[in-house]
């Protein structure tokens, strides 16, 4: 349901990042402030017609960062320290989620939200999605149906109780044999909704396979939900309010949050 970038190798993102740590290098043994160049993107349609055929996706020019503006030598410094573990968690082959990340220089970082702003700005500069970083987000999605699929070597059979409430998978690409005997699958807002399907056995009495990202859904959540479109090859339908903000839930998943461009 949600448009996703193409996959980007890690020996690509990795030659990259030393690029860009050359250039800083560089700059700073000759006595130059660096120039880091991040384009900016409008995330909404200005025109009010109502007949725009504008692309919000592309640049909106760019952002300068400059170590001669305070604010600025503060973001950069963020976003190096963030892009050493990123180029870490790469030559490992591991994954940590923007929590750990946080966590490992919280006086440093001093709040989440600016490491959120540091791995967007990597995701620009590196031209790549947040997951061709290794960082994953935290689940919260919920999966329940007729469904089995193998998680990094362990197995989740939801078949042999359909109406048992699994967490969807936090690292999608390491999920693998998938199988249904499933005929749709549903997309709940709610998790109230969820839980409520899943006390009346709803999926006893219907082959399905439901999914829910306790509102506004998740990367994960969504990509998980990709992944079973994709290879199970099934009809989806969303279950949302009726208003605004259920319908902003639906585009959610349809098209990709307002930072689709990173997720």
């Amino acid at each position: 349901m949600e448009e996703e970038r193409s996959s980007t190798q890690p020996c690509d993102l990795l030659r990259k990042i030393r690029e860009f740590t050359r250039f800083i290098v560089e700059d700073l043994s000759n006595g130059r402030s660096p120039l880091v160049f991040i384009d900016r993107f409008r995330n909404y349609c200005s025109d009010a017609s109502g007949h725009c055929c504008c692309s919000s996706h592309l640049p909106k020019g760019k952002e300068i960062l400059t170590l001669q503006t305070e604010s600025h030598a503060r973001r950069l410094d963020v976003l190096l320290r963030v892009l050493l573990i990123v180029q870490q968690l790469l030559q490992e082959n591991r994954h940590g989620s923007k929590r750990d990340i946080y966590y490992m220089h919280p006086s440093v970082f001093a709040e989440q939200s600016v490491v959120d702003r540091a791995i967007n700005d990597i995701c620009i500069l590196m031209q790549c999605s947040r997951h061709n970083l290794n960082v994953v987000s935290v689940g919260n999605g919920l999966v329940m149906g007729w469904l089995q699929f193998i998680e990094a070597g362990k197995k989740c059979n939801c078949i042999n109780n359909p109406n048992t409430v699994h967490p969807v998978p936090v690292h999608v690409e390491e999920v693998k044999g998938i199988a249904s005997v499933a005929q749709y699958i549903l997309v709940v807002e709610k998790e109230s909704v969820f839980q409520r399907l899943a006390n009346n056995q709803f999926c006893t009495k219907n082959r399905c396979i439901v999914v829910t990202g306790r509102g506004y859904p998740d990367v994960p959540t969504r990509r998980f939900l990709r992944l079973l479109i994709e290879k199970l090859c099934l009809p989806a339908y969303c279950l949302v309010d009726c208003d605004p903000y259920g319908f902003d839930i639906l585009t959610t998943y349809r098209f990709g949050s307002m930072v689709r461009l990173l997720d």
